[in-house]
């Protein structure tokens, strides 16, 4: 019996609009910037016909991109709300699968801009299994001081009672085929610009360090005394890597991908001691990443910020499976290795529309 499970951060999947752009023009999309603007209603009615139009092809592309994954359970991130999740599956999801995802799981979690993480599950898995959901626990309300997590690291921008968590860890306890699987969905606090000087990431890491340590505590005493045994998987947007391949060169050029390894990164939480494995490591070192970052020709990478953790069990009965990433919503911006390149979904742009920043991640396992 196997089931496929799956992780995407659908960037942004929201039921309102944000005028803030209005009065801070770092919020402003840059399309109104060409044109004048003479007052705020007027601003309110350009962005609304923006953000409606912009949003149809987007969601077009997010459901085909996880059409193509075709997975049982899938984790979200940055999902607005459950009637946002409800809109999107009945007005473009279903039109792409179905009627396949009728389970799904919110809580609203810490975010400020309000995106959640959820999961969608089928009640069947594609050999006819049942997905049973026993419980759903939402560990948003942990302070660092609830797992004495609290360090001097953090001390410069957090106090001991903040939450941990950023947005949440929602945690599932699921059967399916009759078998126990927890599932932990997370997304973690994102890297954000440089200060104090240090760059976004070094800057914001203590944080998403403490954040897995919570998650690793959380499941550690989930399964006290079973750790060997235990059939867990951590799903998510971890917004850190512990390897990324550099890009050099130029299109005229050529271009040169140059793997590097980072010296630390928050996920070491996870891959020391053989707590948890990174399945998309089973993966070429070329081909690992789900996101294309750049700041110019100066600072172009590629990444893995999006993954499919295995507990040791887990990892033990599925040995030879390999994860899947799903590309073809990428931007043509995106610069693939060679031999990566994928056909593109319809109508997608060179910026946008997209299916979104991320690329989805799936993998079929074994119980």
């Amino acid at each position: 019996m196997t089931f496929r499970l799956g992780t995407f951060n659908i960037e942004n999947l929201m039921s309102r609009f944000d005028f803030s752009g209005f009065r801070n023009q770092l919020k402003q999309d840059r399309v109104l910037r060409l044109f004048e603007v003479k007052s705020e209603a007027e601003y309110q009615r350009l962005e609304e016909a923006r953000t409606i139009a912009h949003t149809d092809d987007t969601r077009q592309m997010s459901a085909l991109a996880i059409a193509d994954c075709d997975a049982d359970i899938l984790c979200l991130q940055e999902a607005d709300n459950m009637v946002a999740l409800q809109a999107f599956e009945y007005g473009y999801l279903f039109r792409m699968v179905g009627n396949g995802y009728r389970q799904k799981f919110l809580v609203e979690g810490n975010d400020s801009r309000g995106i959640d993480v959820a999961v969608l599950m089928r009640e069947q898995t594609r050999d006819g299994q049942q997905i049973e959901c026993l419980n759903v626990v939402s560990h948003a309300g942990l302070t660092y001081e609830d797992l004495d997590l609290f360090s001097d690291t953090l001390a410069a921008n957090n106090r001991p009672l903040d939450r941990i968590f950023k947005r949440d860890c929602l945690e599932l306890d699921l059967r399916i085929g009759g078998r126990p699987f927890s599932l932990f969905v997370v997304h973690f606090k994102s890297m954000g610009p440089a200060r104090d000087g240090l760059d976004g990431r070094a800057a914001t890491m203590p944080v998403r360090t403490a954040e897995a340590l919570a998650v690793r505590r959380i499941i550690e005493k989930r399964f006290a005394g079973q750790m060997q045994d235990a059939m867990f998987a951590i799903c998510g947007d971890m917004n850190d890597y512990q390897e990324r391949i550099d890009i050099l060169g130029d299109r005229r050029a050529g271009y040169n991908f140059v793997p590097q390894r980072e010296a630390t990164s928050a996920l070491d939480v996870f891959s020391r001691d053989g707590f948890a494995e990174n399945v998309i490591r089973r993966r070429p070192e070329l081909d690992r990443w789900t996101l294309f970052h750049s700041r110019g020709p100066e600072e172009r990478h590629l990444c893995q910020l999006d993954y499919i953790w295995l507990s040791p069990a887990l990892s033990r009965r599925n040995a030879t499976v390999v994860p899947e990433i799903i590309r073809g919503g990428q931007p043509f911006r995106t610069i693939f290795p060679p031999g990566q390149d994928v056909e593109r979904f319809p109508r997608t742009g060179w910026d946008r529309p997209k299916a979104s920043d991320h690329c989805p991640v799936v993998v079929p396992l074994e119980l």
